[in-house]
């Protein structure tokens, strides 16, 4: 086992204590994009259910027009 000063032990040890500190910033970060990115999920999620209120039943038996289907450069 290698000798080891006080010197370089507390040197060690600043060292550890900064990257504990950077990693805390990186925890916080990336808590922060998941809870936004969970609030887009939920909002999303809440469009499509409403665009499925809205959207008419398939095979409703209703007249259509194939024409009115067709994308709009035919």
């Amino acid at each position: 086992m290698p000798d080891t000063t006080p010197e370089d032990t507390l040197r060690r040890l600043e060292a550890l204590e900064i990257k504990s500190s950077f990693m805390e910033d990186l925890l916080d970060q990336l808590n922060l994009t998941i809870y936004q990115q969970q609030q887009l999920i939920d909002r999303l999620t809440h469009e499509v259910i409403e665009l499925r209120k809205q959207a008419p039943e398939a095979g409703s038996g209703g007249a259509r027009n194939l024409r009115d289907e067709l994308p709009p450069h035919y």
